[in-house]
């Protein structure tokens, strides 16, 4: 189970959890007309090994039993993962075309973006996560001859200690507008830190400022109690996911940045799929929040 102090990397513990949203995204982006394709996310599977590389092979049969491609739970996350990724691109490529020219990433684990978006290109992009994370992010694709098109910065930092005096540390300008985005985060921190991270994102924002971020409504205390015993659910995969959550109720995304004046917008994960003509998921796990200031 979490704990205010567990550690991990890439390959162990919460930071499995970005390798395991890579092989979603490249099993995504080879549908006949893919939501989102993120060309580097094979990259990070290969360079892990093991099932994980068996994942980015082209040959399905390799991994013909494994849980991303099984037709229930699979084609969920699979859609759940394709429409957050085209959410929080399109959010990023309208921020950049009103003119916002620093990003900031937080708990960046194996996002690429400031690799592979062209509109990122003159902008600032702030990558916060722990340094085992950003090692392998950037030996992966140092070591394929990938360069950021942007004006890449690491934070090496737990986004459980003081975060913000290191992001300032790195160059972060407080004066200028920034997009902040918070990509499949907050159901791996409490509540309480939740809300601490919502006032230091509202603190540090100047005027011109936008956040997205994605919320998952916590799961009904039946399920979670039935995936967190093992030996009831007979899912290891999904076992070992919900020991890693914190799976309590906590504040509303829009409504605690509507509260504090910023203009917020939900959008509920089926809205997002059903604009783009796609086929809902059989659980609809998540919604995002854009909110500008």
């Amino acid at each position: 189970m979490r704990s205010d102090s567990d550690d991990w990397d890439v390959t162990t513990g919460v930071g499995s959890t970005a390798l395991f949203v890579a092989a979603a995204r490249t099993l995504a982006g080879q549908d006949d007309e893919p939501l989102a394709v993120d060309p580097l996310a094979g990259l990070f599977l290969r360079a892990a090994g093991g099932e994980w590389a068996l994942l980015a092979d082209p040959d399905p049969e390799l991994t013909r039993d494994h849980i991303l491609r099984s037709p229930d739970f699979g084609t969920s996350f699979r859609a759940h993962i394709a429409g957050r990724t085209r959410y929080f691109d399109d959010y990023l490529r309208t921020a950049r075309e009103a003119g916002v020219a620093q990003v900031v990433i937080l708990a960046a684990g194996l996002d690429a973006r400031a690799y592979r978006l062209a509109c990122l290109e003159g902008a600032v992009v702030y990558e916060l996560d722990r340094p085992q994370v950003l090692d392998f992010k950037r030996g992966t694709l140092a070591d394929a001859g990938i360069k950021p098109l942007a004006d890449r910065r690491e934070v090496a930092v737990d986004l459980r200690d003081e975060w913000l005096d290191a992001l300032r540390g790195n160059g972060f300008d407080p004066s200028a507008p920034t997009a902040w985005l918070v990509e499949g985060l907050l159901i791996y921190i409490t509540p309480d830190a939740q809300d601490q991270l919502f006032s230091t994102l509202d603190s540090a924002s100047a005027a011109g400022s936008r956040a997205a971020i994605e919320q998952m409504t916590p799961l009904p205390r039946e399920s979670y109690t039935e995936l967190t015993e093992s030996e009831q659910a007979g899912d290891e995969a999904g076992s070992d996911w919900a020991r890693l959550i914190y799976n309590e109720p906590r504040s509303d995304a829009a409504q605690w940045f509507s509260e504090r004046g910023w203009d917020a917008e939900r959008t509920e994960l089926a809205d997002c799929l059903r604009a783009a003509g796609r086929p809902l998921p059989v659980v609809e796990p998540g919604r995002g929040t854009s909110a500008h200031r």
